[in-house]
């Protein structure tokens, strides 16, 4: 029997601690310990049934057990202090509010994905994960982010394995109703919505629901309102689900949708608009595309065109690339855009100019692919990878938009990511550091206080969470094999399960091929002899996902499980179904040793290994994404890699083999020596050697902890993409747009007449004196060009010698650049330039002579992707 109609129930509670409903509904509670212990205080048992979610555990709460709590003096006190906390983190003046009137008044952040918490599963992985703790990070900071995405009526998929170990996919649908969400209304009550045309007459409707990460607001579009044909509600249903077509309509609802719903926000509440948009990977490229359409509406005043439209997008957008390999890029047909677009999307903007900002039109691109990282890379003036070795790869991938120059001199730079602080730090050490340094003390970036915490209370502290993390284990593990089918007869030894006080090893992550989760079985005899080793054996903690349609990824996970059930080794290595944010709070915190392995340069981040050091956990990683800049030696381990001369099959061999040596001879036995530290994070002689305490492991710790803490920290993300990107581009946004964007449209003629003459620059004669046969180090040279730029001036380009050690193939190398000036208007667009370099290293040297376009605007020289060289 089926309902005739729904609705949701809402909690109704006493007056005195009616703030729990404000507690309950702001997501800082995820973060902020006292909040979260108010809730589990109040009845431990229904908050752990509740999956510890604050909305779901009022909801269960009895009227009887409110009235109760109601007239309960110490308690009332406790949720007004509470109250009064979250309401002076909401309006306090933190670190942005002292940069002053330069920074941007509000910014738009616009993800696929978003993990915030266990209870709002809008995620799959380490994009979403990323882009949660960035949210969180901008509300502790005060920057004044909004979050723009979609809500996805079953999230990501919950995770099973059959007896066969196969990976089961299921999908519970959400209740927006019972999640901590707001439906955003128009003054009249009823819901605000956006509106999309689709082909042949059809339209695409959504509703926006609020959640609120602490001081920023998150717009999520739903597309399951009653208007819209089954189809269309069915667009948000799953992340990263359906065909292509419906992967399509999610980027066009994210990008353009969103925009739409950022203006209505606006509108009714009276939050600025955005100075800067963040465009975090290609899903959400359309954005630009809607700003575009915005400017270009022939209901304006004063309509751009797309050059000026463009011109002024650009200045204030920011794009971030999460990928290194193309295939990790959305791709779409040309035609499936033409035909999208075609029906009405931006009717005043040129679907021709959409399709050429996707376009591959690049050696090995392919023609009828609409590309949305390109997009995102034109459509953006700033834009950036997340680890300093991931922007020189984003470099190399995307050099085909930038012909002409070298890949270091391609316009991506890098913020290398950062983790939430108060989100991964374990509750026993923010517990510690509060009691011993006091009550931010986990947000203060002098993190070297480590030093002066004593060996014996670091290993407690350690073996405490490796105890905790054994009990959820064997209670996940317990329940995996229910659901695989086992009876309870048959799960006694997974009581006994791993053991606290034996090398705790994790690793888990999403599971392509790329990250090889396999790899560790490589030689199995070899890992088994590990896993028992008499005198310093280990222990495996694994988990991860593999996308419902990667059947190799599905395979990988099965060889693994296959592996861990086997009876001599199943109670030291395990594998745990349904990776998420509440698995990974006691995960990362309760391992010794984080393993990554990789195909290096594949791993964009990887941002698992930093929650794990918050923690005091050691990396035994390949030096690949954020490891390869932070890795110093005393912090953990690097895994050699092969050479690239090395076929895939050799190289999983070389690599595993330096794996297993690391493990048997460096590792474990580092973690079960008892001798004294000596080195980085060395405790000092004061320390007794003879205490069953592994001095020299715990000095890793602490170096670990002191060095890494402030590093990986979100917070100094953030800093960086503030001072290093959305400063620069909303300083770039106000000056372009000001006086009725007068700059904006005479850049767009600037670039039009440049484009329009390039063809025509070349670099007629290079000639140089100044040096004898038989030059030295320090001898001046005196370079000239003679350049002919059609209708250009010399005020619209640089002339410019680069100069260094010239290689075998004439390639140069160690380049310098500098400027040569006009020095003689020859006519007929003809200009003499000149400059002298000087000669500064023996052996082999070159130069060359090459043009680009000039102007204040330009971020880079490589912007516009001109360049004549001589």
């Amino acid at each position: 029997m089926k309902a005739i109609r729904r609705f949701t129930v809402r909690t109704v509670l006493p007056e005195s601690i009616a703030p729990l409903g404000k507690l309950a509904g702001n997501l800082r509670w995820s973060w902020h310990l006292p909040t979260s212990r108010l809730f589990e205080d109040i009845d431990p048992a229904a908050w752990a049934d509740s999956g510890h979610d604050p909305v779901a555990f009022l909801g269960s709460v009895t009227r009887e057990k409110l009235q109760q709590l109601a007239a309960d003096e110490a308690l009332v006190q406790r949720i007004g202090e509470l109250d009064a906390d979250l309401d002076e983190y909401l309006t306090g003046p933190r670190w942005y509010q002292g940069l002053g009137d330069e920074a941007p008044r509000s910014i738009a952040y616009f993800s696929p994905e978003y993990g915030i918490s266990a209870v709002l599963p809008q995620y799959s992985g380490g994009l979403g994960i990323l882009a949660g703790d960035h949210l969180k990070s901008a509300s502790d900071l005060g920057v004044p982010l909004i979050g723009v995405g979609l809500l996805y009526q079953a999230g990501y998929f919950k995770q099973s394995l059959s007896r066969d170990a196969w990976q089961q996919e299921t999908y519970p649908v959400l209740d927006p109703d019972n999640l901590p969400l707001t439906l955003l209304r128009e003054a009249d009550g009823s819901a605000a919505k956006v509106v999309l045309p689709l082909p042949n007459g059809r339209q695409l409707a959504a509703h926006i629901w609020r959640a609120d990460v602490g001081r920023v607001p998150l717009l999520l579009l739903d597309s399951n309102v009653a208007e819209n044909d089954e189809a269309a509600r069915n667009v948000t249903d799953r992340l990263y689900g359906g065909g292509g077509d419906q992967r399509l309509q999610q980027e066009l609802l994210l990008g353009m949708g969103g925009v739409k719903a950022l203006r209505i926000f606006e509108r009714l509440t009276g939050t600025p608009a955005p100075e800067v948009f963040h465009t975090n990977e290609g899903h959400a490229g359309f954005l630009g595309i809607e700003r575009i359409r915005e400017l270009m509406d022939p209901a304006n005043e004063s309509p751009m065109s797309w050059e000026e439209a463009l011109t002024a997008g650009r200045a204030s957008t920011v794009f971030t690339t999460h990928t290194p390999v193309p295939a990790g890029i959305d791709r779409f047909e040309r035609t499936q855009i033409e035909h999208f677009f075609h029906a009405g999307l931006a009717p005043c903007v040129p679907t021709d100019r959409v399709l050429a900002l996707g376009a591959e039109n690049y050696a090995d691109g392919d023609p009828t692919k609409f590309n949305m990282a390109v997009m995102g890379l034109r459509l953006a003036q700033r834009a950036n990878g997340v680890a300093k070795l991931h922007g020189e790869v984003s470099r190399g991938m995307f050099s085909g938009l930038w012909p002409g120059f070298d890949t270091q001199e391609v316009p991506i730079t890098s913020v290398t990511n950062g983790v939430h602080v108060p989100s991964w730090v374990d509750p026993q050490i923010a517990d510690f550091a509060r009691s011993s340094f006091g009550a931010e003390s986990i947000l203060d970036p002098q993190w070297s206080k480590v030093y002066d915490v004593p060996d014996t209370d670091i290993w407690a502290l350690r073996r405490s969470m490796r105890s905790n993390l054994v009990d959820d284990v064997r209670g996940r593990l317990r329940s995996s094999w229910k659901k695989r089918g086992a009876s309870g007869k048959e799960l006694a030894w997974t009581d006994s399960v791993l053991d606290p006080d034996v090398l705790t090893i994790g690793f888990a992550r999403r599971v392509p091929t790329y990250k090889r989760l396999t790899l560790m079985l490589r030689e199995p005899a070899r890992l088994k002899a590990l896993l028992l080793h008499p005198e310093h054996p280990i222990q495996l903690v694994i988990a991860g996902k593999s996308h419902p349609a990667d059947e190799q990824g599905k395979r990988m996970i099965q060889d693994l499980v296959r592996f861990t059930d086997d009876p001599e080794v199943r109670h030291r290595i395990v594998f745990l179904p349904n990776y998420d944010i509440a698995m990974a709070r006691t995960l990362f915190p309760g391992c010794d040793v984080w393993l990554n392995n990789p195909l290096r340069p594949l791993e964009a981040c990887g941002t698992s290994g930093m929650k794990s050091a918050l923690n005091g956990g050691l990396n035994l990683s390949v030096l690949d994404g954020w490891w390869d800049e932070m890795y110093d030696g005393d912090n953990g381990w690097a895994i050699p890699t092969a050479d690239d001369s090395a076929t895939a099959e050799e190289r999983d061999d070389i690599e595993a083999a330096a794996l297993y040596d690391l493990l048997e001879t460096q590792v474990g036995p580092r973690f079960y020596s008892k001798v004294p530290a000596q080195g980085a994070g060395a405790a000092g002689p004061s320390e007794p050697s003879h205490d069953g305490v592994p001095h020299q492991w715990i000095a890793m710790i602490k170096h670990t902890m002191a060095t890494l803490g402030p590093a990986v920290s979100a917070e100094r993300m953030l800093q960086d993409y503030v001072e290093k990107l959305y400063r620069p581009a909303c300083h770039a946004g106000r000056e372009i747009t000001a006086n009725q964007f007068a700059l904006a449209k005479r850049t767009a003629a600037w670039r039009s007449r440049v484009h329009g003459n390039w063809p025509a620059v070349q670099v007629e004669h290079v000639d140089s004196t100044g040096v004898s046969e038989d030059p030295q180090i320090g001898d001046a040279l005196t370079v000239s060009a003679y350049v002919a730029l059609g209708g250009l001036d010399p005020e619209d380009v640089t002339v410019e010698v680069a100069y260094g050690r010239a290689l075998d193939n004439d390639e140069l190398s160690g380049v310098s650049v500098d400027e040569l000036q006009v020095t003689e208007n020859l006519g007929s667009g003809r200009h003499h330039f000149t400059g002298v370099i000087t000669i500064d290293h023996t052996g082999s040297f070159g130069y060359t002579v090459r043009v680009l376009p000039q102007h204040h605007t330009l971020v880079s020289k490589a912007e516009m992707g001109l360049v004549v060289n001589a």
